[in-house]
Parts: C-alpha cells; structure tokens; sequence
C-alpha cells in the first residue's frame, strides 16, 4: 500500500498543524506588543516597528536557508533546532534592556519561525498525491489560525504582567508543545513513494519547456508580483479607514476580516488544486484579487468597504499556498524544501516591498488610489506569468510528443 494520501499522511498533517499553530506565534506576537514595547522604552512608532520589519526579513531568510536544510537533515530535526532558538530566542527577548536588543532577538525569533511555514509545507506536500491541495491548504491555515488564536491568550497577560511575561509564556510553550511533535515527525518518506513524486513532476516539467532553475525565478517573480498587490490592503487597511474618517478600529474589523476570508479562501483553493491543478488556482485566486483591488478604488462607504474587504479576503488567501503544490507538481521532489522556501520567502519579500512603496507612494501623492493602481499593475504581471506557465503546461498532440 502506498504511503501518499495514507492514514499515515493524514496523521502527520495533524501533528504539523499543531506545530504550526505554535511555531508560527513568530509573525504575531511582536505585533501584539507592539504598543507596549512602544511605551516602555518611550520610541516613536516608526522606532518601534523595527523589530517586526525584522522579524519578517528573518522569517523570509528562514524559509529559503532552512528549507535547504530540510532536504538533507529532514523536517524533524530542523523544526527540533528552530523550537529551541526560539525558546532562547523569546527568553532572552524577555530581558531585553532596549529596542535595538530586542530587535536582534526578533531576527532569530523570525529566522526559527519559518521552519513552521514554507519548509512544514514542503514535507507535509511529500506524504500526499492525489490531496495534495487540501493537504497543503490545511497546514498553509496553520498561520493566519496562529494568528487568530494567540492575540487572544495573550492579551490577558498583557493587560496584567505585560509583555515581557506573555514572551516567557511562549518561550515554555514552545519547548512543551513542538518539542515532543517534532519526535513524532522524525519518520522519512520511503524512497519509493518519493520516487514516484519525482516521475510525475518531471513529465510536467518536460511540457513547459523550461528548466527547473528558470521555473523557479518565473515562480519567484510572481510571487514577488501578487504580494506586493496583496500587501497594499492587509498593511495599509487601517490608515487608509483612518483618512477616510472611520478611525483605527474599523480598519483593525477589516483586517480581521480579511484574515478569516483568507483561512476559507486557502481550504477552498486546496480543493480546487486537486481538481485544477495549481496553475489554474493561482491564477484564479490572483485575478480576484485584482478585480477586488479595482473595487477598492470607487469604494469609500463603510459598508460597501467591509464587503470589499472580505471579498479580498476570500481571494487572496489561498494564493501564497498554490505556489508551494505548483512547485511540488513540477519541480524535484528531493529539492522540494529548497524551492518552496525560495519561492515563499520572494512572496514574503514581495509583502515587504509592497508594504513600504505603498507608503511612499502616499507620501509622494497624498492619496492611496495610485498605490491600490500600483497594486494592480503588480498583479498583472503576477497574472501574466501563470498564463504563460498555464499555456506552456497543456499537453502537447500525440504527433508532436512522438517527434519530440
């Protein structure tokens, strides 16, 4: 019996949603902090928003270096090394004296955080064939889940011991809980299920035509491409409700609101994937988020902006997944923890990007709608290359495949 779509594989695509829902706390919790961080040292905002600028530069770096190091050593012993940076990581943080200390701890915190994304992703698409997209979209929820469910442990502890205590807290959570999964995970894929992986992708990859290094920067590019459209609303939705008069709070329900349409949008486009494949739901995914992206542009009601925003919720959560079964269907099996985590960490970069030009954008023009236009030429380039990548996948004639 084959181990791929197995009993086996279901059981450890719950374990890896565990640690998951652990491992990436990382991307949350410093900007739960964030205002207390901001009072206790007495920094300005933009000061005090550098620790998470670094915490997303080491979760990106994390995703490609540990990656690698997960096609040879295996996810269990990386997700083991990663929990116990983190813990030290979050301990040390704890006691950090001042805002450039803290921020150096956030780095590795970020660094470590990654194991629990792009690499988890990449082993957990190993042990699946047939439900693959379904099985990726679960775990890929683990961190918008994360992110849903730690604000709200942690804000008792903020509003009593404060933040040094609620980082404490985490640091123990993190040896208690993902040590002993990352035990239960240390069992490889046999080398023949592995094998049979390898067959497939390749004999998709034979039909683009293109090499697997070119693929991954075309994959790469447009990952860079779709978050930097993706990122002009999740980053900016509560300053763009703030100029139009509806303050902070309602941008924050946005927010929310778009995180929990992202969690349906990534179950939903794994089920797609199964049936389309991932070109084909990346591609869907992403010209929704275009068009909801045009929506925004006429749109200043506060009604009518709650419906936009859930609608770009719904279509852009599952984008950022279809990249790694893309990368599973057509690129080596053995590389899959190297270009999966290559191929997020540029969509991570994109985001980053995204974030900042928007800004600057504003403060060039005084207005949002040329950076919500930024973002839509951003994402047709994005919607261009999985065209391209779409039209070059299609089977070739009978005729044509013997003469090749």
């Amino acid at each position: 019996m084959s181990p791929l779509d197995s009993r086996a594989s279901w059981t450890r695509l719950g374990l890896s949603l565990m640690v998951s829902l652990v491992g990436n706390v990382g991307m949350w919790a410093i900007i739960v902090i964030l205002p207390a961080v901001q009072a206790e040292f007495g920094t300005e905002r933009a000061a005090a928003s550098i620790p998470y600028t670094l915490t997303m530069l080491g979760f990106a770096l994390g995703n490609f270096v540990i990656g690698r190091a997960v096609d040879r050593y295996g996810v269990a012993r990386c997700l083991a090394a990663s929990a116990l940076l983190m813990a030290a990581a979050y301990a040390a943080a704890a006691l950090a004296p001042n805002i450039a200390t803290l921020s150096a701890l956030q780095f590795l915190i970020g660094f470590g955080t990654a194991t629990s994304f792009g690499p988890l992703i990449a082993d957990v698409s190993q042990w699946f064939l047939k439900r693959r997209g379904i099985a990726v979209a679960i775990i890929a929820s683990g961190n918008y889940l994360s992110g849903a469910i730690w604000p709200l442990i942690l804000a008792d502890i903020l509003a009593g011991p404060g933040w040094r205590t609620a980082y404490l807290l985490i640091a123990a959570a993190t040896l208690a809980l993902m040590l002993p999964a990352t035990w239960l995970l240390r069992k490889p894929l046999p080398e023949g299920a592995l094998a049979a992986s390898e067959t497939a992708a390749a004999a998709r990859a034979r039909d683009t035509g293109l090499s697997p290094r070119a693929l991954t920067w075309l994959l790469a590019a447009a990952g860079i491409g779709c978050c930097v459209a993706m990122s002009m609303p999740q980053v900016h939705i509560v300053a763009y409700c703030t100029d139009l008069g509806y303050g902070p709070a309602v941008g924050a329900e946005m927010l929310s609101l778009m995180l929990l349409g992202g969690v349906a949008s990534r179950l939903v486009s794994g089920v797609l994937a199964d049936r389309l494949g991932g070109v084909m739901t990346l591609l869907i995914g992403s010209t929704l988020q275009m068009l909801a992206l045009v929506l925004y542009l006429p749109t200043t009601g506060l009604t009518p902006l709650y419906i936009v925003s859930l609608i770009f919720g719904l279509s852009q959560g599952g984008i950022v997944p279809s990249y790694a079964i893309i990368v599973r269907e057509y690129l080596p099996a053995r590389e899959a923890g190297a270009r999966v985590g290559f191929v997020i960490m540029a969509t991570i970069l994109g985001m980053a990007l995204g974030g900042w030009l928007s800004g600057l954008i504003y403060d060039l023009t005084g207005s949002y709608r040329w950076a919500f236009l930024n973002g839509i030429a951003f994402n047709a380039l994005n919607v261009g290359i999985m065209l391209m990548i779409l039209m070059r996948s299609r089977p070739r004639s009978p005729r044509l495949a013997q003469a090749a």
